[in-house]
């Protein structure tokens, strides 16, 4: 029986360092390249493995040879594989990530096999089973009908939805979620601007706003919390955000009243993982519990 369930897209992904993002008609010189796993889901999946949570993956690939990788590597750190769906003569989704020498990120890739779990497909006993379920970004009425069978039984929401939350309507997810994460722009575009997710009871839940390398806030119904962050030199904020999120629920599992206590330990992953290449580099318990020590 897995602890938490992470469910949403699984990528193979190939990071191509430059020297700056190109502009239109321009072109930039690769410094350096790399191949690894990828998705929201399974670089969340992977750090709360990291975190030595037992966690279970709920999501898809295709049966090619970038899917296979994919799989490997969950399986060597950990990963429960019983909910990840492998899509006969599919391709799996591969992002190309494209980041400068400040660790900015422009993202280019195709959804391949990535939303082939329809709710139908969703193994209600395996996400029933779990003391907490993370979502990330995926079908819309996929998400919701995961929340739903969660809600339901007692099991803790979080959901991340990313950049496509201005695109789809997950109010539905949304409104079964007991944890949001958004950054400032959906926060403001999105929860407070557009009437589709106004109507939700987000209010009434706890809502995670990340402020990039200005740390992040919580904001709870009875008081908001704040955490200013680290200062540490970017290389790569690819998959900072689900290592900050990991870090959160973490702690959020045993400790589920403590918000400062998350809020610290989250911003300490995700600027950890700032600190090197790629999307998998989500730091272990001790390396975070070691830096946050340097701190004081």
């Amino acid at each position: 029986m897995v602890r938490v369930v992470a469910a949403g897209h699984v990528n193979w992904d190939v990071t191509l360092r430059v020297d700056a993002l190109p502009e239109p008609d321009g072109e930039s010189r690769i410094v350096s390249q790399r191949r690894s796993g990828g998705g929201s889901a399974a670089n969340a999946a992977v750090a709360l493995a990291g975190f030595d949570v037992d966690t279970g993956l709920v999501g898809s690939v295709g049966d090619d040879e970038n899917g296979l990788l994919a799989r490997r590597e969950l399986d060597e750190v950990g990963v429960d594989l019983d909910g990840l769906r492998v899509v006969e003569d599919a391709e799996t989704s591969v992002k190309y990530l494209v980041v400068d020498g400040d660790g900015e990120v422009m993202v280019l890739g195709n959804d391949g096999a990535n939303e082939a779990v329809h709710p139908a497909d969703v193994d209600a006993d395996y996400v029933e089973r779990a003391d907490h379920v993370h979502l990330t970004s995926q079908r819309p009425e996929t998400a919701a009908r995961i929340a739903e069978l969660a809600d339901e039984a007692g099991v803790n929401v979080s959901f991340d939805p990313g950049r496509r939350l201005d695109e789809r309507d997950f109010s539905a997810a949304i409104d079964r979620t007991d944890v949001l994460f958004v950054n400032d722009r959906e926060a403001l575009e999105i929860l407070e601007e557009d009437a589709t997710y106004a109507e939700s009871d987000v209010d009434c839940r706890v809502v995670v706003v990340k402020h990039g390398s200005d740390g992040a806030t919580v904001h709870t119904p009875d008081a908001s919390f704040d955490h200013p962050g680290f200062d540490v030199e970017p290389v790569d904020t690819t998959g900072a955000g689900d290592a900050f999120a990991a870090g959160f629920i973490a702690v959020h599992l045993d400790y589920p009243e403590d918000y400062e206590r998350a809020l610290e330990f989250a911003n300490a992953c995700g600027a950890l993982a700032a600190r090197s290449e790629g999307a998998r580099t989500a730091p272990s318990f001790p390396e975070v519990e070691a830096f946050l020590g340097e701190q004081f």
